[in-house]
């Protein structure tokens, strides 16, 4: 029978803090009728307002989820509230014996999971299709065509932005940026082009002339490397077409990528949505190597992140490293075991700063770094700026919105804070106290 989910991983599906606290006060068996589950479902009725009866369902091995209620929230209040009678143990498996038998789900949840697996064959062929054709030879000599044309074109637009001055630059439309972006769209360079596009940001900020050229002439570096790419080593060459917007299929690094085992504490995670995909970034640490790592995963409209690796957690596992000159993004390859609480190990200031310095000088375009950083204390300076200070007296500057609950859970004393590094400063993201525990920020 699978592994029951935490209740932090089901809450962790949630798409608001609405959602996560509506389904508490649904997650109560009085309110349930005909619950089930076998090892890749878990099914139920829920007594909604008056004579409402929904419907819920929950696809383990997505996850996906089924309600007939009316909300437009994914998944619903009542989806999350199944998935923590489930955590909990409140909804009982069937025997042994009766595990992997289909036929003890009811209709309707038998139907959705068949037509989900025949629409996961689908997209499995097309993607198939896809890769094979990405591979052929003379598709692959025709997106090189394009990329070198679209980057030739990009350099002659930096040399045009710097020749003609950055005064420009602070009244300029975002269409300014949005265009050339949209030209490296169309070049297949699309990790650059999200690059150029978030430049358009800057002039909009206190400094911006000496950030803006910064970056103009990272952009110029990284043209010049992917032109010159073949005299580059191996792993720097992997980290520039990455930037560029060349992937790595996750066959093949599973198959070839470096893997490390460790007990990696999952230090911090962040969503962020950008157009019509949502990004999650997990970042974890390993126990005994110290050595960072990125999991990804995406979601479209409809579908749900990845919620597996719970912040505040360690997982004995063997990640699977994508290729590059500061390999950082992994895939989790294999698992030794269920994940348990866990504070993780961290540097102070200095040995941080040192991390990144390697980092940066390995990879120029790094643009961010995961900082776990031990026994640090909050302070402010002289014009009210926040920082995190540790024992040797030893800053960096943080990045928070309402920093009350970072305040409310140090209370003045020293903490165990992870966060994400970039050049505007250390923005929080879980903290460890040894009196309150884990609390994400």
């Amino acid at each position: 029978m699978r592994d029951r989910w935490s209740r932090e991983q089901v809450l962790g599906l949630a798409p608001d803090a609405a959602s996560a606290k509506a389904a508490g006060g649904v997650a109560k068996p009085a309110k349930w009728a005909r619950t089930g589950c076998d090892d890749e479902a878990v099914w139920g009725d829920c007594q909604g307002s008056g004579k409402s009866v929904y419907r819920t369902c929950a696809d383990l091995t997505g996850p996906a989820f089924r309600c007939t209620c009316p909300s437009r929230k994914f998944p619903c209040k009542h989806a999350l509230a199944l998935l923590l009678l489930w955590a909990d143990g409140l909804i009982p498996a069937p025997p042994a014996s009766d595990t992997a038998q289909v036929g003890v789900r009811p209709g309707w949840v038998a139907e959705w999971m068949e037509d989900r697996q025949e629409r996961a064959g689908r997209t499995a062929g097309r993607r198939a299709a896809s890769a094979a054709k990405a591979r052929d030879p003379r598709t692959v000599e025709r997106r090189a065509r394009r990329v070198d044309d679209g980057l030739a074109e990009l350099d002659q637009w930096l040399r045009d932005q710097v020749a003609h001055g950055l005064a420009q630059a602070e009244k300029a439309p975002y269409r300014l940026w949005d265009d050339a972006a949209r030209r490296l769209v169309d070049a297949q360079a699309g990790a650059l082009a999200g690059q150029v596009r978030g430049l358009a940001a800057i002039p909009r900020r206190p400094g911006w002339p000496g950030r803006l050229l910064e970056e103009y002439a990272l952009l110029r570096l990284l043209v010049r490397a992917y032109q010159r790419q073949e005299e580059l080593p191996e792993g720097l060459r992997a980290t520039v077409r990455s930037r560029v917007g060349f992937t790595v299929p996750q066959e093949d690094v599973l198959s070839g990528g470096e893997r490390v085992r460790d007990v990696w504490s999952v230090t911090g995670s962040r969503d962020t949505a950008q157009e019509l995909l949502t990004t999650r970034r997990v970042w974890l640490r390993g126990s005994r190597t110290g050595r960072p790592a990125l999991v990804l995963s995406f979601a479209a409209p409809g579908t749900t992140l990845d919620t597996s690796l719970v912040v505040g957690t360690q997982v004995d596992a063997e990640l699977a490293f994508y290729p590059g000159a500061q390999p950082l993004r992994a895939l989790v390859a294999e698992r030794h075991g269920a994940a348990v609480p866990g504070t993780p190990a961290g540097t102070s200031v200095r040995g941080f700063l040192d991390e990144h310095a390697a980092a940066v000088a390995l990879d120029p375009w790094l643009d961010r770094w995961p900082a776990t950083l031990e026994r640090v204390r909050l302070a402010r300076t002289e014009g009210g700026e926040l920082h995190v200070v540790d024992d040797a007296g030893d800053a960096l500057p943080l990045r928070i919105g309402e920093p009350w609950r970072l305040l409310a859970l140090s209370g003045g004393g020293p903490v165990t804070l992870a966060g994400e590094w970039r050049p505007l400063g250390l923005r929080p993201l879980a903290a460890w106290h040894e009196d309150e525990g884990t609390v994400i920020l």
